[in-house]
């Protein structure tokens, strides 16, 4: 049997960007301890949340691919021997910045990196204003165990995204996100929402007949603005199998480090049950590509 341990690190920010990424360190540290050899971080994990304001100062946490922060979790990757998702801020050229997910295989290189495509702009969400939308297509990333069908947060929702890294072969799919509430919404729309965001990749993992990892951010992170109260991340970090069973599951409501084992060659037995890639009328999509159909 295939299978891989996998830890997902779901994490509370400051503003002390040194302090997020000792305690991402410690974490990671723990993931190891306990046989990870996958771990994961959350959405621009070394800061706050900073699109929640349009700010040009706010350029300046960006930094280059190879830099700093790669070098940091290039080493925690070489020193725990894991295989470690990280999400930066990345600076590519004057005026051209990306979201940008970073994969060390355990031997410390930089197996492949990611930049998200689909980029959001709404209210505490103004990511267009900071990032340019991705350029690297949709191609798994391969490591040492296994190709990573690597998408970022609000490419979650998109189910296109997702069928291109299981068509191009990935063997899992992997979401490092930030997402949450804000405090106007009632109880019920709040409920409406994470359920939406779980159903969304859950959907994901049985269309596709792949493992799904969903690691969010948690706490709550203030608009330095002051025109809203802030987002209130609702963690929820979670693995499912293909076919969307849970195989754990984060709380809402404080930091958590999760270990989970999963079966990679279960995928095979799903997709012969179900054999949904089989059954695609590849002849009659033409139209798929087109914004509406009038």
């Amino acid at each position: 049997m295939r299978k891989i341990k996998v830890g997902l690190v779901q994490q509370a920010n400051t503003a002390d960007i040194q302090s997020n990424m000792e305690h991402l360190s410690e974490s990671i540290s723990y993931c190891a301890s306990q046989g990870a050899q996958l771990v994961v971080l959350q959405e621009l994990h070394n800061s706050l949340y900073f699109c929640q304001t349009e700010n040009t100062a706010l350029f300046d946490l960006a930094e280059s691919i190879p830099g700093s922060s790669t070098d940091y979790y290039s080493r925690l990757a070489v020193k725990y021997q894991i295989v470690l998702v990280t999400s930066l801020f990345e600076k590519r050229a004057p005026g051209v910045y990306h979201n940008t997910a970073v994969v060390f295989d355990a031997d410390g290189s930089i197996a492949g990196k990611y930049r998200k495509m689909h980029i959001p702009d709404d209210p505490a969400y103004y990511e267009k204003f900071y990032f340019t939308p991705g350029d690297l297509g949709f191609e798994p990333i391969e490591t040492s165990i296994g190709k990573i069908g690597l998408l970022v947060c609000w490419d979650q929702w998109y189910p296109e995204a997702a069928r291109l890294m299981a068509l191009k072969g990935a063997d899992f799919l992997v979401y490092p996100t930030a997402i949450g509430w804000e405090s106007s919404d009632t109880d019920e729309e709040k409920s409406r929402q994470l359920d939406a965001w779980i159903i969304s990749q859950r959907g994901h993992a049985v269309a596709n007949g792949l493992p799904v990892i969903s690691v969010n951010r948690v706490g709550h992170e203030p608009d330095p603005s002051g025109q809203t109260n802030g987002i209130q991340f609702w963690g929820n970090s979670f693995v499912v199998g293909p076919q969307g069973e849970f195989l754990v599951q984060a709380g809402n409501d404080k930091p958590e480090n999760l270990i989970v084992e999963v079966d990679l060659e279960r995928s095979e037995n799903v997709r012969r049950w179900w054999p949904f890639l089989r059954d695609r009328r590849i002849d009659a999509y033409e139209e798929i590509t087109k914004r509406f159909i009038d």
